[in-house]
């Protein structure tokens, strides 16, 4: 198991992970029936994306294949009707305290592409990465 799922009430959850005890709440967002007083259920999935990225690109990182630098991930999530879904998520990636080379910034490109949430998303889903080096 990986976590828990309780309902609390005026449509949200308490999220525990199971190993560490951690907890998230979510509520539901403004625009279906929530306060947007937490991260909705589709925001995580937006946010875990970008999480991902940054996460996978520090495993190359801490490995000694790319040069340590900062990342920093700003999302916007898109939200589509008929049926209600996720229909695009963008993605600045801010990356800088290294200067890297085209072939360093094409492997990190190639990394955040290829991430496991990444691979995870639906095909239809517009994953559009925007990459800030400096």
């Amino acid at each position: 198991m990986t976590s828990e799922v309780q309902y609390t009430g005026q449509l949200r959850t308490e999220c525990t992970h199971l190993k560490s005890g951690n907890k998230i709440t979510t509520d539901a967002p403004t625009d279906n029936h929530g306060k947007g007083e937490f991260f909705s259920p589709t925001d995580l999935v937006a946010t875990a994306l970008a999480s991902c990225i940054i996460t996978t690109v520090g495993i190359v990182v801490e490995q000694g294949r790319l040069p340590y630098m900062n990342m920093r991930a700003e999302v916007r999530k898109i939200m589509v009707d008929a049926p209600r879904r996720i229909g695009g998520i963008n993605i600045n990636l801010y990356v800088s305290g290294a200067t890297l080379t085209d072939e360093e910034k094409q492997k990190l490109e190639r990394i955040a592409h290829t991430c496991p949430v990444a691979k995870s998303l639906h095909a239809d889903l517009i994953q559009n990465v925007q990459f800030f080096y400096s």
